[in-house]
Formats: C-alpha cells, structure tokens, sequence
C-alpha cells in the first residue's frame, strides 16, 4: 500500500449565512489513527464531508502528498485513496450485500458485472470479521432484512473495497456491539501496518483512548489544538472542546416545586436505541436532552409519542398509557415537534392555512367551520409573528424559520399539556431562535411540561434548569443547578468521568 500524507489549511464552509467551518485544519499521514474530537455543531461532519468530496469547501487547500487536491464529488476523492465509513448510512435497501459493496466499480468480465466474482471477493471481505458474521449476512442477501449491526459491517466493508490509503470512521462503532468493536480495532492495527491513515470519529471517550495515536480538536468550526494521546488525558480534551465558548444570554427554566404534578413518567424505556431510560417531567417544567446526536434523543421523544414500538411504562397525566399511534398520543394532549420539518412536520405542497390545520382538521372539517379555522389560523400566525404573504400561500414559500415557526403552531391550536420537541431551532436564523425561546417561556410560565431535545448545548445551557445527557442510548448524567455546566456536559455526552 503506498503510503500517503494528508494536509487540510484554513478550509472555510458556509451555508448562507450560517458559517460551519470556519478554519479548519489537519494533518493525516500513514500508520497514524487521527481522532476528530468536537462538541455538536463544531465542524466534524463537514470536515469529513469535503475531505470525501461530498460538499466543496468555499476557501482554504488541501495538499496530499504535498501536491494540491480538491475534490468535486466522492469519486475523486476514491481516486485520491480517501474512503469513508459514514454514520448514516450509504447503502440501498433493495440492493444485495454484495451490490452495495461493489456499486459502481463492479468486476468486469466482456463488459458484463461478473458476478461469481463479485460475491466471491465478497465472500472474502466478510471474512474479515470472522465468527462474528453472522449466517444471514452473505453477499445475496438483500440489505433491508439485516440489523443495525450488519448493516454497520457492510458499510465498513464497502469503504474497504476501494482499497484506501486514507480511510474516515466516522462514528462507525455506534451500531456494533462489544466484541464487533473490538475485531474493527483490530482491523485498525492492521491497517496501520500496512501504512494506511485512519481518521477516527467517535463519542466514546475510551474508545478514542484505546485505537488513536493523536486528537485533533475542533470548537465552533476552527481546529482548536492537536495532542498526542499517550501525553493527554479526558480533561484536557474535554477543555480544549469548550474553552472560551460562551453561554448566550437566555433566561434559565426556574427551579419546579416539588408538589406540581407529574405529567409524564417513563420508567426502563427500551426501543433498538435506548436502553432502559426513565424520567419524571413535572407541569411547567423544561426538560433538556443533552448528549452528541444519536444517542437515543430522537427514540425517547418517538416511543412517548408513540410513532415506534417501545417497551416500559410511559404515565402520562396520572395514567399509563403506552401509545400504539401517534393519534392515541394526540388524545391525551400530547404534541411532537419532528427533527426534520420538510419531511415530517408539513406538507411543503399545501398552504400555510392547511399546514396549521393538520392536528385539528376534525375541528374544521366543515364548510360551514372554514371561517373559524381562517380566524384561529390568523390568530396563531400573529401570535408567532409568522412573516407570509397569506394564510392561502404554499408553506414551500416561507423561510426556514418561519416555516418551523407552523410546525409549531399546527400544535398551539390544541393547547398540548405535554410538548416534545425534537431540535426544534435546527436551521432557523438568530431572530426566529429569540422569538422561539420567548415562546418556550410563555409555554413554560402556562404550565406546559416540555421535554426537549436540542443538539446546540448553548441552548441546554441557557434555557433549562435540568438536563438529562444521553450517551449510548442511556442517560449518563443528570445535571442541574451548579453542575449545569457546560463542561460536565460535554464530558457526559463523551462518555467522560
């Protein structure tokens, strides 16, 4: 294997106004196991992302092998020796083990896919994981019937197809159990041998301890620091994530007295993310959920509502109720604000009078309603100081904050007891966050219990008295008060004493 040195320099990206990385850099080179370290948002992912030539960087080089190099889509980067193991997974369901591994440089035999070839070869590569394959996973097996785990695997094993000189794991060991984690690591040292860089991503602090040979830090988009890991320990990387990052000024949930009732309880919650998760959240109470994305957030908040199968007991009001559907969740007036408003919280082809109405159709279902429904749709829309041109306009023309700001309205009109949100600020711009969290407050100051998941820590940090840090689909810590900081919580969230 031909060895290869790895340099990125002040590499810029931007996405309009929102600035992910703003001077990041790092240097790879053969045999080495760099760790990418970050807190959410700080500019990992991106990083990855132009290194593989997903996204094009606005400014900055990258010189391999002391020559420049860019890269205009994934290919190039393949040609350059750079494969990836990505956290959301590449792979299509319909295809076979072996086509996805092989997708796009198929062996070839007169022009043909020579496919005795191609699951041989497969064959081989799932060798390398050994009894730990397991007898469904073979190269004829269509990807939507396998786990997590082998699917984890497959992913792995295509960014090793290519046969790489500089491979990115980025967060490949969230999907694969303890003696799977422990055969990739030692892959690891193999390849390392061989003379390939291994750029490794991770939320697990002791994992990083265990493969890496250095870290480099990255905090709000600029690389911050590198250090070797045999001369460093957990708080000094811990520090360097968070150093000099400042807490917004917000107004911090008060403190909720002890005899407010308790709207929703959940006790050893399971789902195939989370492991046995209980809570207690009190009327006007403001719940954070902390921790690096994926940890299991997104379930907790999906099993409550009832849009996956959970297992455990879930008390809402005073009485166990285990939800089968979403619509049973909206019956006892509990309301969702999804991840991803495009493709769950609104129909981008309708009006901005149809989204508003889509919780509470029942309500207005009829002609003779149609003036009521326009007069409360109106009535929200002041309320949020939702910025359209009708209530009759598509919901497609409205910006991102705004167009968040009716995912959220679609719900004021049942007046919800309990509010689940699910990063609700993701995407929207400074002035629709100020005006989002005054809301949170008025919710709050009413009596609405709010379970809240956020993946920018400022907003944990500045909004609620108590957070629950989720880490590996169980809660790690709970922090409140005086131990609301930000370094205990970037320390939970990576697994940290």
């Amino acid at each position: 294997m031909k060895d290869i040195s790895l340099q990125v320099e002040q590499t810029v990206k931007t996405y309009g106004g929102v600035v992910a990385l703003a001077d990041g850099n790092l240097s790879v080179r053969s045999g080495q196991v760099t760790a990418l370290l970050g807190a959410n948002g700080s500019g990992k992912s991106t990083l990855s992302k132009i290194l593989t030539g997903v996204i094009a960087p606005n400014s900055g080089r990258i010189l391999i092998d002391g020559k420049p190099a860019s890269f205009n889509a994934p290919d190039q980067a393949r040609r350059a020796g750079i494969s990836a193991v990505y956290q959301e997974l590449s792979l299509i369901p319909d295809l076979t083990v072996a086509e996805n591994i092989w997708l796009g440089h198929e062996p070839l035999r007169a022009g043909f896919v020579h496919r005795a070839e191609m699951r041989a070869r497969t064959r081989k590569l799932l060798a390398l994981f050994g009894g730990l394959v397991k007898p469904n996973l073979q190269p004829d097996a269509a990807i939507d019937s396998l786990t997590p785990d082998e699917r984890q695997i497959v992913e792995i094993l295509k960014a090793l197809s290519f046969d790489p000189r500089l491979i990115i794991l980025d967060e490949a060991t969230a999907s694969l159990d303890s003696q799977q984690v422990n055969r990739l690591f030692e892959l690891v040292r193999d390849w390392k041998t061989q003379g390939m860089a291994v750029v490794f991503v991770s939320h697990r602090m002791e994992e990083i301890f265990r493969i890496a040979d250095k870290a480099s830090v990255l905090r709000n988009g600029h690389t911050v620091g590198e250090r070797d890991i045999a001369a460093t320990n957990e708080r000094e990387l811990v520090d360097l994530m968070i150093e000099g990052a400042a807490v917004l000024g917000r107004e911090r949930a008060p403190d909720v007295p002890a005899d407010q009732p308790v709207r929703l309880r959940v006790q050893d919650l399971k789902t195939p993310v989370l492991r046995g998760v209980s809570l207690d959240l009190r009327d006007g109470e403001l719940l954070g959920l902390g921790g690096l994305q994926g940890q299991g957030q997104a379930d907790l908040l999906m099993a409550v509502f009832g849009a996956i199968r959970s297992s455990g007991r879930i008390t809402v009001s005073g009485q166990e109720r285990h939800f089968s559907h979403p619509r049973q969740a909206m019956q006892a007036e509990v309301a969702l604000v999804p991840g991803d408003r495009g493709s769950e919280g609104l129909l981008l082809i309708r009006s901005i009078l149809e989204n508003l109405l889509l919780a509470s159709w029942n309500r207005y279902n009829t002609p003779i309603r149609m003036p009521k429904a326009r007069a409360d749709g109106s009535t929200v829309g002041d309320d949020l100081k939702l910025v359209m041109a009708s209530l009759d306009a598509p919901v497609s023309s409205l910006s991102g904050g705004n167009a968040q700001k009716v995912v959220i309205g679609k719900w004021l009109l049942r007046s919800p007891k309990l509010l689940l949100l699910n990063d609700p600020t993701k995407g929207i711009d400074v002035g629709a966050k100020a005006e989002f969290y005054n809301l949170l407050k008025q919710l709050r100051d009413a009596g609405t219990a709010i379970l809240f998941y956020s993946s920018d820590d400022d907003e944990l940090l500045g909004l609620c008295n108590r957070v629950l840090v989720l880490h590996d689909g169980a809660v790690s810590a709970e922090l409140r008060g005086d131990g609301l900081t930000r370094e205990n919580l970037v320390a939970a969230s990576m697994g940290a004493a």
